[in-house]
């Protein structure tokens, strides 16, 4: 996927670039599986999301992708009602 190519780019240079997903959101399985205690989401081309977390120093940040997911699955992770 050129999109993920593209996206794990801008993550190099800022690792932040993603959007930031507040703690009490996490689902428990990436607690449970990735021990994330933060976590960030990237939009990707045809409604697919990166799921991101990081981890790291103020000197070393390495961001450590975790899943990629369409929109449905994105929004069953989430918890988010379809309307």
């Amino acid at each position: 996927m050129n999109s993920v190519r593209q996206k794990v780019d801008l993550l190099k240079s800022n690792p932040q670039y993603g959007i930031h997903i507040p703690r009490k959101m996490i689902p428990k399985e990436y607690v449970a599986k990735y021990d994330a205690n933060n976590l960030w989401k990237v939009n990707l081309s045809g409604h697919w999301r990166m799921i991101y977390t990081l981890k790291g120093s103020k000197v070393d940040i390495i961001a450590f992708v975790l899943d990629l997911v369409d929109h449905n699955k994105y929004s069953k992770l989430f918890g988010y009602k379809k309307k």
